[in-house]
């Protein structure tokens, strides 16, 4: 039962469950932590139990840690290509993915394959302080420096292992080391952090993220750009780009269709022939996206009947991401035409209709679609 417990728990810390307000019943509007709950929960970093508690005095794992510290980084979505081994942590593992990312922006350490991560072990002070210091660019400290600014404030800071010295130091210079109002004046490094101390430390991290993050981040963090198809109309807020309904953008064909003989209901596929970028050229859509739909209705041009019909209706788009999500768009085969031969193909109709393989087509997106900038990841209503 209590395994069982712990595995609805760590289900719970990935959710991404969105909600408008939060009033967690056992955490109180004056409860210390208040504001940092509010924040994270709101921004899907943390979530309460399953009864709609918060349980800010209960410990957390460093697996759950790790998974919260990639939300609160919004990194959940990078790959990592080049993985690295903990015997105890398997690939099915269910924060295995995180853990790794963990590694790749260098807030955790593995000095060797086969190391030990202890998913289960509850999350130290020093380790979750560790973590939010890691994720930043620091000035350089000394020993002594860091244990100076401690003893000036912690009656404990003798205490503290050597291997959180300097990053206890780099932690309170950056005023980011977070106490309970009943342990002020001790560090308690050593102790495990609760849910509410992560949630603030968690919080003092993203902040400082925002301004000085480590290398690794400020290159993940950064709004990728290139040439390509400017779409005007997009819109840049933060790192989220948004692509407005109506906007039409060129797709290529990977198969021929045409309004004689394409039946209705074939599926198609695509891809988007090179990115899709705003006027800043930042991009949106990465070059070779995959697209799938189907011909949604098809007619042959008949002479003196009616001209040919060809309209593709687009479901779906594979990301450079791996991500497969909705893209709705309709692409309506249409031929450019003098004003000549639109007259005669208004009076003698017979039109016929065709793109070939490897041919564009103009598909008018029906819904917005908002990315992250940074990552290319397509948010999903």
């Amino acid at each position: 039962m209590y395994r069982l417990f712990k595995l609805v728990l760590s289900v719970a810390v990935l959710l991404m469950a969105c909600s408008q307000a939060f009033a967690y019943p056992d955490v109180s509007d004056s409860h210390w932590a208040i504001k940092q709950i509010t924040d994270l929960t709101e921004k899907s970093v943390i979530v309460g139990y399953p009864d709609g508690t918060f349980h800010p005095d209960e410990n957390v794992t460093r697996a759950e840690f790790a998974a919260m510290a990639i939300r609160a980084l919004g990194q959940e979505h990078t790959k990592v290509a080049q993985p690295v081994h903990f015997t105890d942590v398997t690939e099915d593992y269910w924060a295995y993915s995180d853990i790794q990312k963990a590694l790749f922006f260098d807030l955790i350490s593995s000095d060797k394959e086969g190391d030990l991560f202890r998913p289960e072990d509850n999350v130290s002070r020093a380790e979750s302080i560790s973590v939010a210091v890691n994720a930043l660019t620091t000035a350089t400290i000394s020993d002594e420096k860091a244990m100076e600014v401690l003893t000036q404030k912690y009656t404990d800071a003798t205490t503290v292992p050597q291997w959180f010295l300097i990053p206890a130091g780099k932690a309170e210079i950056l005023n980011m080391i977070v106490n309970v109002p009943s342990a002020t004046g001790r560090l308690e490094a050593t102790r495990p952090a609760t849910r509410a101390e992560v949630a603030a430390i968690l919080f003092n991290m993203m902040e400082q993220a925002k301004l000085n993050p480590n290398a690794k981040l400020a290159e993940a963090m950064r709004k990728k750009t290139g040439d390509g198809f400017v779409i005007d109309e997009a819109t840049v807020q933060g790192s989220v780009g948004t692509i407005p309904a109506g906007t039409i953008v060129p797709i290529k064909l990977n198969t021929y269709v045409s309004s004689q003989t394409t039946q209705g209901g074939v599926m198609y596929t695509a891809i988007v022939p090179q990115n899709y970028v705003t006027k800043d050229h930042f991009i949106l859509i990465r070059e070779g996206a995959g697209l799938r739909g189907q011909v949604l209705d098809v007619r042959p041009g008949k002479y003196f009947v009616r001209n040919g019909v060809l309209v593709l209706k687009n479901a779906l788009i594979t990301t450079e991401n791996d991500q497969t999500t909705r893209f709705n768009g309709l692409a309506e085969i249409r031929k450019d035409r003098n004003w000549w031969m639109k007259f005669v193909r208004w009076a003698f109709k017979g039109e016929k209709l065709e793109v070939e393989a490897q041919g564009y087509a103009y598909m008018k997106l029906l819904q917005p679609v908002k990315v992250d900038l940074t990552n290319g990841w397509i948010y999903e209503k």
